[in-house]
């Protein structure tokens, strides 16, 4: 792995992600222009790649000239014929033998740079999305996010693949076929330039037809990949309610529009080739004609018909070749274009130049505060006013809808306010470098996001080293104690997908374990024990006293009775604060509190 990286690493040193990023910028609208400049600091290797490939071919371009010299040499009756017929063995032999050595280099050095440039573009991909807002990840369905990672990372490469390499493969044989051609006769040479006007005409004919369509395919595709993902996810609903034939015949729906897609594409794609197949072989016949009448006529030898007829299919294969080359082409360039939609996405959070935060003592004040979400004109926060003091433990409460969530998001950082300002000790959340302050913010959803891993990397995700005895006093705190000895395999049993081997409270304790072990000093709670049963919301209330002790703690709960201990309480409705104040102050003024107690008793 490492021995890979440094040869795949440029020999002057490069922020791969960023200059990906600024490559697609500066380069917007040309994707060959940003193809090239994928590969800056590899230029050497496909230089050696090009001499390789030049070296490892160079027989099959002799090859047609020994064959018309013998030719010629057995019709002429030269006396010399054996020993050129055997030096012209021996050669051969030589030639084909160097092509081993020479396609290994080739393809290392090939192999090398796109690679390269294949993991460069993934890795650019991956930090920006992790750059992206929260919206964007919201509004972007994550197959297709996926696909752009994968499938268009690999179209990327092919077409790079392709027009260094096929294209120089190409490029060669043309140059050599016509340049021998040239110095033999000046009028088959003229013949042969006949060709590629009709190559140049067919492409062009084409070529609009096939990158609308190859770009519907791709929407196509990229749209089958979301809905794919999706119903994996609802797999357990679906099977529950016995649904399995309506999702089977949803999927065939989506599954039978990407074959229409494609199958357009492919009637397309074989219309061009068969097309331009069919008038280069006719150019052949023609060719063999016409050659076959300057030997009857004396002005070319016997044995150069064999010669032309060589160079010239050798010519119309490699029109062919980039006739057929053409739609791989227009594949590459959508993909280009398809990873430039979120290399080129603004909509990232701003955090260089910003104040660096090394300590947090968790004091909000929410000052006249309103927001809207994009495309949304209508305010969710309505001129917010809040106070929380350090420490302090404050629950939101209200309708569904009522702006609870986007109270929670504008403490995380994932929102900025729209109006007002949210200042976090004394400190804009606008002016600050998020990423510091979230060091000290620990966050436990509604629903428990745990990898395939096992329980200790869950825990201590992100957290680097932590020592024994201190992972111990989280798994206690959290009351995770219990599982952990009753695991065959401790700390280090797998919890599967999306830890599907654990049950909801479980998964929420770790969630627990793992907000105590980063000993945030603030703690936002989304409704952390909603979807849980007595038993296990007990063992998770628990866990949450001693996580909120001492810390500054949002909460957002339905269940009244869950905030009884929190220090304050805000009701919220129509996007700002209408009630404050501890429980028993609320209950006493029988206000909006009151009665959304009654109803839940």
């Amino acid at each position: 792995m490492k021995d890979f990286v440094e040869l795949t690493s440029p020999r002057k040193k490069i922020d791969t992600e960023s200059w990906f990023i600024e490559s697609y910028r500066r380069h917007k609208g040309h994707p060959i222009a940003i193809l090239l400049s994928l590969y800056k600091g590899n230029y050497h290797k496909f230089i050696l790649a090009v001499v390789c490939f030049f070296l490892k071919h160079i027989c099959v371009w002799v090859l047609p000239i020994v064959t018309a010299n013998i030719i010629n040499d057995v019709t002429a009756g030269n006396p010399d014929t054996i020993r050129n017929i055997l030096f012209y063995a021996a050669l051969m032999v030589s030639l084909v033998g160097l092509n081993i050595p020479m396609n290994y280099l080739y393809t290392s050095y090939k192999s090398l740079a796109t690679r390269y440039a294949e993991t460069g573009l993934r890795k650019a991909l991956i930090r920006k999305l992790q750059q992206l807002s929260i919206s964007y990840h919201v509004e972007m369905q994550s197959g297709r996010l996926q696909s752009k990672i994968m499938r268009d990372v690999e179209a990327v490469e092919t077409l790079s693949t392709q027009m260094f390499l096929s294209i120089l493969n190409i490029g060669l044989n043309i140059v050599v076929a016509l340049v021998v051609t040239v110095s033999k006769s000046m009028v088959v040479f003229v013949f042969f330039l006949i060709t590629a006007p009709i190559a140049a005409i067919t492409m062009v004919t084409f070529r609009s037809a096939m990158r609308n369509k190859n770009r519907e395919f791709r929407k196509e595709m990229e749209e089958t990949s979301a809905r794919v993902m999706e119903m994996v996810e609802l797999v357990p609903v679906t099977r529950a309610h016995a649904l399995e034939n309506e999702e089977v015949e949803k999927m065939s729906g989506q599954l039978f529009a990407v074959a229409e897609k494609g199958y357009k594409l492919d009637l397309v794609q074989a219309l061009f080739g068969s097309v331009g197949w069919a008038i280069f072989q006719v150019f052949q016949v023609i060719c063999l004609v016409f050659t076959g009448y300057l030997a009857f006529k004396g002005n070319i030898l016997a044995g150069d018909i064999m010669l032309y007829q060589s160079y010239f299919t050798t010519v119309v294969n490699q029109v062919s070749a980039i006739v057929a080359l053409l739609p791989t082409i227009t594949k590459g360039i959508e993909s280009v274009n398809s990873i430039g939609e979120v290399l080129l996405s603004d909509e990232v959070e701003h955090n260089e130049g910003k104040e660096k935060l090394t300590e947090v003592d968790g004091v909000f004040d929410f000052k006249d505060v309103s927001f809207c979400y994009k495309n949304n004109g209508n305010k969710v926060l309505n001129h917010l006013n809040l106070h929380v003091a350090q420490g302090e433990t404050i629950a939101l409460v209200g309708e569904s809808g009522a702006g609870k969530t986007t109270i929670l998001n504008l403490v995380i950082g994932f929102n900025l306010a729209g109006e007002g300002e949210v200042l976090m000790d004394g400190k804009d959340m606008r002016e600050i470098d998020l990423r510091t302050y979230r060091q000290h913010l620990a966050v436990v959803p509604q629903t428990s996001i745990l990898f395939s891993g096992s329980i200790k990397d869950n825990i201590t995700y992100g957290c680097g080293h932590v020592s024994e005895e201190g992972l111990k006093e989280v798994i206690e705190a959290a009351n995770l104690a219990d599982l952990v000895s009753s695991l065959p395999n401790g700390l280090d049993t797998m919890v599967g997908e999306h830890g599907g081997k654990l049950s909801g409270g479980q998964r929420q304790r770790i969630s627990i374990a793992r907000a105590l072990v980063r000993n945030p000093r603030v703690i936002v709670l989304d409704e952390a024990t909603s979807a849980l049963d007595s038993f296990s919301e007990r063992l998770v209330q628990q866990a949450l006293s001693n996580l909120t002790r001492g810390r500054t703690t949002f909460i957002v709960a339905h269940r009244l009775s869950t905030i009884r201990e929190a220090d304050k309480i805000a009701v919220i409705a129509d996007g700002h604060c209408v009630e404050y104040g501890t429980y028993e102050e609320l209950m006493a003024l029988q206000g909006e509190f009151y009665n959304m107690k009654v109803l839940q008793s």
